[in-house]
């Protein structure tokens, strides 16, 4: 058996209810095998990063813990984007455009991958802000990997742009608990 690893999953969407969709991924997430929902950030609203001529997004970060490998983390999230209609082109030309769900792997316990397809902790992650902010909500002692603690990193970013919505989960949805609502470690 695996030991259990602490990872952070970015999520972010600007296609229809971005948040009602955020809100059911945080439950597809704690269904994954081998893997639990410690803590659920809030939502919020960000502009567009990268290509910026479209709707703003929507962005959360889950805590989880997971006995999967890296890897095996990654294709089921890339396999929730799927049940959630992300489609994804073939050359990456829409790689920072409009979609319905986007499940990133930022951090993977204190590891560092770069494997063809997986790079943890992601890309440019100490310079986003949609991405530290609820990634600092949810693991506010976590390390980014040859950056250092992210609360630092996030001081060190613009947040001005960066607006929490209302959490309140569409009637009968069940979704994990928010950082707020549920300590767990951290």
């Amino acid at each position: 058996m695996s030991v259990p690893v602490l990872a952070v999953i970015g999520l972010g969407g600007n296609i229809g209810d971005a948040g009602a969709t955020l809100q059911a991924a945080f439950g597809a997430i704690d269904r994954l095998d081998d893997t639990r929902v410690l803590r659920c950030s809030r939502l919020y609203r960000t502009p567009a990063w990268g290509v910026t001529g479209q709707a703003d997004f929507v962005n959360a970060a889950v805590l989880v813990e997971t006995t999967l490998s890296p890897m095996a983390l990654l294709q089921a999230l890339l396999q929730l984007e799927r049940e959630a209609g992300r489609v994804r082109s073939a050359d990456g030309s829409d790689r920072w455009g409009p979609r319905t769900l986007d499940l990133d792997l930022l951090l993977y316990g204190d590891t560092a991958i770069d494997q063809p397809g997986l790079h943890v902790p992601h890309p440019r992650l100490a310079e986003r802000a949609f991405a530290l902010v609820p990634l600092v909500e949810v693991a506010p002692d976590a390390i980014i990997p040859g950056v250092g603690l992210a609360a630092h990193a996030l001081a060190a970013v613009v947040t001005d742009d960066i607006h929490a919505l209302d959490n309140h989960a569409p009637e009968g949805d069940s979704i994990a608990p928010r950082a707020s609502d549920h300590p767990g470690p951290g």
